[in-house]
């Protein structure tokens, strides 16, 4: 069930209006049955696994919490992680290092055919894995109390507006808002429905039409210049901003309409100009999980210079990976944690030529959606030849270039007053008039222009 699609439009308006009339207690019931019927949309038996993991932490939580013994609670811990990972490994990846192992072993002599699972990716398995492993890892820190009430934790687990796609959200942020009855105003729902609303044009309208650029070039029959590659690697990285952040946004409105706050996972990332600037303004919540559960424990920037850039690079590697399972997404995280070692030890903190270091910074990350969009590393090796071997820009590329910029226009004028009033709505307090004009701006650009073929989120791959 999508966000962007009437089914969903039909299902959350009986939630809604279920939710105004319950006491809330039975709101927790009522929304986590909803949420195992909007994940049983696209297939039920994965209910399972959602299952599986919301069993083991409950009660690895209330192990841990109710022990004396440390043995007892690192076993528990390690329980509570091998499980979740057993369940990314399998459905996610054992295709991916079988394939791979029996390559290695080929190349060395050894012959062994690895046979590959029939499987197909359950949707948000990278997503509630990580929000379940963050609930035992805390309660082992002493950093929360778990709960035991049964329920309201699998709500917790499988809060249907964030289930799929994030953000990842902390136990320690959300379950309290579970546990404790949620206070309903007009603003928040006002809010929540701008929200709503804006991130449905994000997806419509921007990412949607971007798509029509993209999709051609990274073709696999395509042979095109350096320009239409170019071109389209601009639109991506706009697509993909705007595909994941319009899910975001849709995802804090739905909560805010419910008495929610869901963190906010985008905060203008390409005004970065650093790599350690554009995680913090990144998929906010999975960038915050890598630096508390992995990069921290790993030692940080505690030890030596090389320790620190090993630590670096392990992080960004596993987070390409957590992306998806093929080795581009790999090179993608290598990539990034190659521009965190390089600016750390350039070691740039002066504000001079700001704008300057934002223009150059962007083309850096552009440059990276080729390992992030690429179907193969082969792809990548003739679109980057094309870029520099053949960068010309024919009049129907031109066409091409202005008709993104078009699209893109909204989303530019919105972040500009984001980023001057430093205010994330700033939009839903001008006066009534000028939202007025906006909202039936935007209303004619999605009816006229929109793309309402109900197409996936790209983030659900992963």
């Amino acid at each position: 069930m999508l966000f962007n699609s009437l089914e969903f439009l039909i299902f959350f308006l009986i939630i809604y209006g279920l939710y105004l009339i319950l006491s809330h207690r039975w709101q927790n019931r009522m929304l986590l049955l909803a949420s195992y019927i909007f994940y049983g949309f696209w297939d039920y038996r994965f209910l399972s696994l959602i299952f599986i993991s919301t069993l083991v932490d409950y009660f690895c939580g209330l192990g841990i919490e109710s022990s004396q013994n440390i043995t007892r609670c690192r076993r528990l811990l390690i329980i509570s992680i091998v499980v979740n990972l057993s369940l990314l490994g399998v459905f996610k990846y054992f295709n991916f290092f079988a394939s791979g192992l029996s390559l290695l072993l080929s190349n060395i002599g050894i012959g062994a055919d690895l046979r590959s699972l029939n499987i197909i990716l359950p949707v948000g398995i990278s997503f509630y894995t990580f929000q379940t492993m963050s609930y035992t890892i805390d309660i082992y820190r002493g950093k929360l109390k778990p709960t035991r009430k049964f329920l309201d934790f699998a709500l917790f687990v499988a809060f249907f507006p964030q289930l799929v796609a994030g953000p990842i959200e902390r136990a320690r942020r959300l379950l309290p808002q579970i546990l404790q009855p949620r206070k309903l105003s007009l603003n928040s729902f006002y809010e929540g429905c701008f929200l709503i609303f804006w991130g449905l044009f994000e997806k419509i309208f921007i990412s949607g039409n971007l798509a029509l650029i993209v999709d051609p070039v990274f073709a696999e029959q395509y042979q095109g210049d350096g320009g239409r590659v170019l071109i389209a690697l601009y639109a991506f990285a706009f697509q993909i901003f705007c595909d994941f952040d319009g899910y975001s946004n849709i995802a804090r409105g739905l909560g805010k309409c419910m008495g929610f706050e869901l963190m906010n996972n985008f905060n203008i990332p390409y005004i970065a100009a650093d790599p350690k600037e554009f995680w913090q303004r990144w998929h906010i919540s999975l960038s915050s999980w890598l630096r508390d559960y992995l990069y921290i424990p790993l030692g940080g920037n505690r030890g030596s210079r090389g320790r620190t850039n090993c630590n670096l690079m392990l992080t960004m590697l596993l987070g390409g990976l957590w992306h998806g399972a093929a080795w581009t997404f790999v090179a993608w995280g290598a990539y990034h944690g190659i521009l965190l070692i390089i600016y750390r030890r350039l070691n740039i903190v002066t504000k001079k030529f700001l704008a300057i270091r934002i223009f150059l910074f962007f083309h850096i990350i552009t440059l990276s959606w080729l390992l992030f969009r690429a179907e193969s590393f082969a792809q990548v090796n003739e679109m980057f030849a094309a870029m520099l071997f053949n960068l010309r820009f024919a009049p129907d590329t031109i066409l091409i270039f202005l008709r993104m910029l078009i699209i893109i226009l909204p989303l530019l004028c919105v972040q500009v007053g984001q980023y001057v009033t430093k205010d994330r709505l700033f939009l839903f307090r001008r006066h009534w008039l000028i939202k007025t004009f906006i909202y039936a701006v935007f209303v004619y650009l999605m009816a006229v222009w929109g793309i309402f073929s109900a197409e996936e989120f790209i983030y659900f791959q992963f």
